[in-house]
Parts: C-alpha cells; structure tokens; sequence
C-alpha cells in the first residue's frame, strides 16, 4: 500500500528482508559518488514486484486445473462419463480460497520465501494437506460426504500437491537465475545514504532490478544556514535528469528523522521518494503494525493466538480427538487389560501438569511404572529404569501410553499440538534455572511439540536439555500456525516410528 512522503515505498518488504547494513565512514561526505557500471543483461518482461501476485495465480490456476482433470478423468475410468463440471469447479474454488489465504497468511509468497525451496516444500505439504483434512471434517460434520467421490477427491489431492511442488522447484529456479543474471527489470533510481554503503547494498538493489544512476552521501544532520547546498545539488540532479524515476534513502534509524527532515526540499519534486532502514533497529520494523487513529502501533509481543486462530484449533483439536477416541477405543480397552494382567495397579496414572496460563490439570496415561509418583520430588526416566513394567517398556517405546491424553485433548485442558507439559515437581525446579520458562504456559500444552519433533523427549537430565526444549516450544509460541500444526502432526508419525530418545 502506497503511503505518503516520506513513508512511500516499492521495495518495504524486499528492503526488510535483505537486512541492508550500510559501512560507515568517519565525518560528512557532501558530494556525489561515482557508481560503478552494471553488466548489461536482457531484461525479462515481469519484475521482481510482480512475482507475489503471479505465484498466486499460478497455484489457483493449477488447483483448478487439478481438480477438473482429476474428476474427469476419474468418472471417464469409472463410469465412462465426465460427471458434474460444477462440482469439480466448486471444490477447487472452496480448496484454493483456503490454500491461498494460508499461504499468503504466512508470507510464503514473498520472492524471498520462495528462494527457500525446502521450506517452501514442507510449508506447501503442510498446508495442502492440512486444507484437506479440514474440507474433510467439515463434510463429515455436515454428513455432505456422499455427494463427493472420494477417488476424485484422492487424485485431486495427489495431483494437485505434485503441480503445486513443481511449481516450487520452477519458482526456486528462476529467482535464482533472474537475481544472478540482474535478469528483473527496475526503476531509474538516485540513491542518497548517511553514510557510504558497501558494494553488496549496490549489488543487492541492481539484482532486484534497481537501475542506479548517481548516489549522494549527506550527514544527518545539515549546516545551520537558511539555504543548504547540498541538498540543492540533489533537487538540481533530480530536474536535469527527468530519466530518474525514484529516490531510494537509506539511513541508521537513529538518524533517520533528521535526515528525512533535511531533505524536505524534495517534496517539491514529482518523484516517488522511498525510505530504506538500516542499522541495528531495523529488526523493529519486521514486527506486526496497525494503526490506532492517526498513530501507528508496533507490536513487540504478540498474544500467541487471536480468537479466530483459537477456534479454529479447538475445532480441529475436538473432530480429531473425538474421531480418534472412538475408532482406537477397541485398542484402548485391550492395552487397559493387558496392564492390569501385567501388573499389580490401575491402568491408567494420572499426574498434575500445568496448563495454559499455569492451571493445574490432571493428564491422562497408561501407566507403565510399577510407581505413582505425584510429589515434591520425582525421578524421570532412564533408559534402563527398573520403574517401568515389561509391557510399559513396549508402550512407552511407540509412544502409546500417550493416547489417554486424546481426552485430555477433548475436554480442553490440552490441545494435539503444543508444548509437552512437565510433572509440577520438574516445574518448580526448571522455571527457576531457566529464563522465560513460564511463556511456555501461554498455550494450551500439547499431545506432541516442535520440540518433539526435534529429537527432545524423555529425560532432561541437564540445563541445556531443558533450554533446547524450552526454546523450541517458545519458537514454536511465536510462529504458530495452521500448517506449522499440521506439519508437526505428520513429523511426529514419522518420529514415533523412528523411536528417537523413547525410554
């Protein structure tokens, strides 16, 4: 969105996103500075601005085009005629609605985003599959699944992520080639700085398209006389060379005000003025905005999930757990029984945790120790713990005698995904010996974690055990999102058949 002088700007993301750091030098230096030439390339036809929207379209395009194909032809295989156009149509407007406000949500648009081709590979996954089991539980919900083929819906699904990902690696491919071969096309610009920056800042804006004709280096702050020379070298650059089409400023954000303030003179010119920050402020301008009336607010620290997030959790934390209950309750009865023919005790252990915002509740396990321990002082396990019982060893190895939790899931005191809430005892001691180990209460806790997925279960015999888990469900409290569940949910099958740190 296009603001006012001097807040205006093409290039605010791309300029965020490159971290540009300009070198500084000692004292003032009020004169021009010679540029050197950029190698000449043929110019592609769309430019690095363009990328976003086009991505967009590219994908809604080929989920339309994935779902027609794959009902088509499926009916043709099976029933010999094309079947309803509409339907396939409505399905692919419903799925691309979802997928590309996730995406776009998240950023992963962005040209920059784009460049990260394995991200963009497991976030695409995450999200795709995560919009089809969410269209899923809703024609569940509303008993609407009769009327779907689910043949058709499985070869949209398979074929509509496999064009998708290849339209990652296309993406990856011609961002790389574009940005080394200055292949985008830009702006005439004049580049004005409070210091002299280094070439990687005139290499980084000529590869995003930037055309730099001349640069001036001003001091912050001017000389204390009624007219100043140097800015009126620029605004006379500026009127005999009509060929520039912008002015790009980039300043410390220390001194910026005062810059920006010394070159008021260039109000009186046509010309789009952009401001790029740099300097060790800069990360400030990453965080989230909005405006308060004719202020505009910076949020530092963010509520870890708004209502809209909240419920949409709840309702995916309550179909999966309802649904998981009911078709697992067979296996659950069996494992109850075996436990109370293996061993003398209940079947299931029942210990306090603290839960979102430091409430207590009770979580539910199969108990796999020959002890029911819920006091002041509590042993973890070890890997050759005389505690855990013979079937407990199986159960805890494939992560079983978690599954009572689906309830827990169920009645609210704990959501599928989040971090995994400790025994109070291990609560008390960690939140002394680790800073900032209480944020891990402002969500719900979680049947599994980013942490879990990473390697980090079982006992945390060290401080620095506890911090890696500690930081990797507060990273996971900052970046929340629909697909970065999803994308746990699958990591964690795939860890619990590789059975890392499970004792």
């Amino acid at each position: 969105m296009r603001k006012n002088w001097p807040n205006g700007s093409d290039v605010r993301r791309a300029s965020i996103a490159m971290n540009f750091v300009a070198r500084r030098i000692t004292g003032p230096v009020e004169t021009p500075v010679t540029l050197p030439e950029a190698r000449p390339q043929r110019k592609w036809p769309f430019s690095y601005e363009s990328i976003e929207p086009l991505a967009i379209a590219a994908d809604i395009a080929a989920i339309f085009l994935s779902s027609t194909v794959a009902g088509v032809m499926y009916q043709l295989e099976t029933l010999g005629t094309s079947g309803f156009i509409l339907q396939y149509i409505a399905s692919a407007a419903a799925v691309s609605a979802l997928f590309v406000s996730l995406m776009v949500g998240r950023g992963l648009y962005e040209p920059a985003e784009l460049l990260d081709i394995s991200g963009q590979l497991r976030s695409v996954t995450a999200v795709w599959a995560g919009v089809f089991l969410f269209c899923a539980a809703v024609l569940f919900a509303l008993k609407a699944g009769a009327d779907f083929s689910r043949g058709s819906a499985l070869l949209f699904a398979f074929a509509g992520l496999g064009i998708l990902l290849l339209q990652r690696v296309f993406w990856h491919s011609m961002l790389r080639r574009g940005l080394a071969g200055h292949r985008f096309p830009g702006r005439n610009s004049l580049l004005i700085s409070d210091g002299l920056p280094g070439s990687g800042f005139v290499a980084t804006l000529r590869k995003h398209g930037y055309d730099l004709k001349q640069q001036f280096v001003l001091a912050a702050e001017g000389p204390d006389v009624a007219v100043d020379e140097d800015v009126s070298q620029v605004v006379s650059y500026l009127r005999d060379s009509p060929e520039v089409e912008e002015v790009l400023v980039t300043a410390d954000l220390d001194h910026s005000s005062k810059l920006i303030k010394r070159l008021a003179p260039l109000r009186d010119l046509p010309i789009t003025v952009t401001y790029v920050p740099s300097g060790a402020g800069l990360k400030i301008l990453t965080r989230p905005s909005r405006r308060l009336g004719e202020a505009m607010c910076i949020e530092l620290q963010r509520k870890p999930l708004n209502a809209f997030e909240l419920a949409l959790k709840r309702v995916i934390d309550i179909i999966v757990a309802a649904t998981a209950l009911i078709v697992l309750s067979p296996l659950l009865i069996l494992i109850a029984v075996a436990i109370k023919l293996d061993s003398a005790g209940p079947a299931l252990f029942r210990q306090r945790r603290r839960g979102f915002n430091g409430q207590q509740f009770s979580i539910l396990k199969f108990r796999t120790m020959s002890v029911l321990e819920d006091g002041q002082s509590i042993l973890q396990a070890t890997p050759d713990d005389q505690r855990i019982t013979r079937l407990g060893k199986l159960l805890r190895r494939v992560s079983i005698d978690e599954l009572p939790q689906l309830w827990n899931v169920l009645t609210g005191s704990m959501s599928l995904v989040g971090p995994r809430p400790h025994a109070l005892a291990h609560d008390n001691e960690f939140d002394k010996t680790v800073s900032h180990y209480a944020v891990r209460n402002h969500v719900k806790p979680g049947l599994t974690g980013w942490a879990q997925v990473h390697g980090c279960r079982g006992a945390t015999p060290t401080i620095a055990d506890v911090k890696r888990r500690v930081d990797l469900d507060l990273w996971y409290i900052d970046n929340w999102s629909f697909q970065l569940d999803c994308l746990i949910i699958l990591r964690t099958v795939f860890e619990v058949v590789r059975g890392r740190n499970a004792y």
